[in-house]
């Protein structure tokens, strides 16, 4: 039965029941004949439905067309605070029309809001060009607008939603630097666009940083990761701004910059590590505060070599005070000291990271986080790039409560060549959504997610974990990457 109105109470509640729902993306679905259109699914919790939205869906202001990729980043976060939680889906190879002009990969974002009888056709949608969000700005080819995609609310309450926009071309004193990237910031109703050109953000616009290729965030702090960032000569080295929610000369308050030749974090930045691929954030309660004033933030480096082994990756944990002090807290990667596993080349460690703090009531401890890192290209077995996903507790001996996953040890199914696990991640305080967009475990490649407590994946209990793929729980049975998340 639908609820009369949206109650609230949990992060992602589409309908308002207070229960909480699962999204899950294939972005590379086709839709009305349209390869690789993309499409997303939402489960409701209490088995109340499942509901399909694409750019075919009543209302939404778009055609899906080949290659759009909706569903590529996805967000959530009550925008109009009437208790239902509103689904934010990026559609970054969206082609806009301009004048005439054919405007490839510009990229394209839609807000469809949650309602007390569910999500999608009878929602009100909201889409956006690049253009069309932020007057300001021009949209232009092969800007990705919406490639990523964080949304919340500030401690004081306001909804915010940043968009990554990694392909913009910045124009400094007359000279275009192409792919530099920038990000779009929400509060509220106000809208902010910022580059590394702006007022009080560190490091210098460059072509290819790619500023905006992945976000991550809490209700007092943001961070854009840049890739492409070069430290000195070391070009694709990358970085991570850390900001604020406070708007400071026009722009949200940069905090801190990061990269591994900073003299705080470990290691040294070079060439093609892609330090910033991944972040993921989680809020932190220092013993001596009485709320979590502090952050968490987990920063994927999968181009890391480890010794003489390439693209073996790493991952680094930062600790993030008020004042932009920050401290380095762990890195993992496969040659730590009593960490399973060793590391090999081409095992990408890092190409995703999720970090969450399970119990944001009381002081932190390394009992209550828990940090899963994708390595998408480790073998298994004589299993080529099957992939597994890693689980640490970052505030404790790493190696001491670390646990490999993979498809038939921790995780349901056979691991299989290029299954890719561990390309798709994403957590809660409960629990880490784990997915397999390449999983072959149908026979074709359809894909599939699992949702596991934190409990069950770091070996604490055996629940297990409960399993959505296609054509079982009311879910369609067609697929091409059902199950991408993160």
């Amino acid at each position: 039965m639908a609820a009369a109105t949206c109650t609230g109470g949990t992060s992602t509640d589409f309908n308002g029941d207070g229960i909480v729902d699962t999204v899950i993306a294939d972005p590379n679905a086709t839709v009305n004949g349209a390869k690789n259109a993309g499409l997303v699914r939402v489960v409701l919790g209490g088995d109340k439905g499942v509901f399909e939205i694409s750019q075919a869906t009543s209302g939404m202001n778009a055609q899906p067309e080949r290659g759009d990729q909706f569903g590529f980043s996805r967000a959530t976060f009550d925008v109009d605070g009437d208790g239902c939680t509103d689904l934010v889906v990026g559609a970054p190879y969206e082609d806009v029309t301009k004048d005439g002009e054919d405007l490839h990969d510009a990229g394209a974002i839609y807000v469809i809001h949650g309602t007390p009888t569910g999500i999608g056709a009878g929602s009100t949608i909201e889409s956006y060009t690049q253009a069309q969000f932020d007057s300001s700005t021009v949209t232009e080819a092969y800007d990705r607008f919406g490639f990523a995609l964080k949304a919340g609310a500030t401690a004081g309450g306001e909804p915010y939603l940043v968009i990554g926009v990694p392909g913009e071309n910045v124009t400094v004193d007359g000279t275009d630097y192409a792919d530099a990237g920038c990000i779009h910031y929400m509060q509220g109703s106000s809208k902010y666009t910022v580059n590394q050109d702006d007022p009080g953000v560190p490091g210098v616009v460059e072509a290819h940083d790619r500023f905006g290729y992945s976000l991550a965030g809490t209700n007092r702090y943001f961070a854009v990761g840049a890739p492409g960032e070069a430290i000195e000569e070391e070009t694709f080295a990358g970085a991570v701004t850390v900001f604020n929610h406070t708007i400071t000369s026009g722009v949200p308050t940069a905090l801190a910059g990061m990269n591994q030749g900073d003299g705080i974090l470990s290691g040294a930045a070079e060439r093609d590590d892609g330090f910033g691929t991944s972040i993921s954030m989680t809020s932190f309660r220092p013993s001596d505060q009485t709320y979590n004033s502090d952050a968490l933030l987990a920063i994927g480096t999968p181009g890391e070599d480890i010794g003489d082994t390439v693209d073996a990756g790493s991952v680094t944990v930062v600790r993030m005070q008020p004042s932009g002090a920050y401290t380095q807290t762990a890195v993992a990667h496969a040659d730590a000291d009593g960490v399973e596993g060793e590391a090999t080349a081409g095992d990408f460690f890092g190409q995703r990271v999720t970090i969450a703090n399970t119990d944001t009531n009381v002081v932190t401890t390394a009992d209550t986080v828990r940090l899963a890192v994708g390595i998408p290209g480790r073998e298994v077995g004589t299993a080529a790039d099957a992939g597994a996903v890693q689980i640490f507790r970052p505030l404790a001996a790493l190696g001491a409560n670390d646990r490999l996953l993979t498809c038939g040890s921790g995780l349901p199914g056979t691991a299989t060549a290029r299954d890719y696990t561990g390309i798709a991640l994403t957590s809660g305080s409960s629990n880490l959504y784990l997915g397999v967009p390449y999983s072959k475990a149908s026979g074709t490649t359809k894909g599939v997610l699992y949702v596991m407590p934190w409990t069950d994946a770091d070996g604490a209990t055996s629940t297990g974990a409960t399993t959505y793929q296609p054509g079982a729980g009311g879910l369609p049975g067609d697929g091409v990457s059902f199950g991408a998340v993160g």
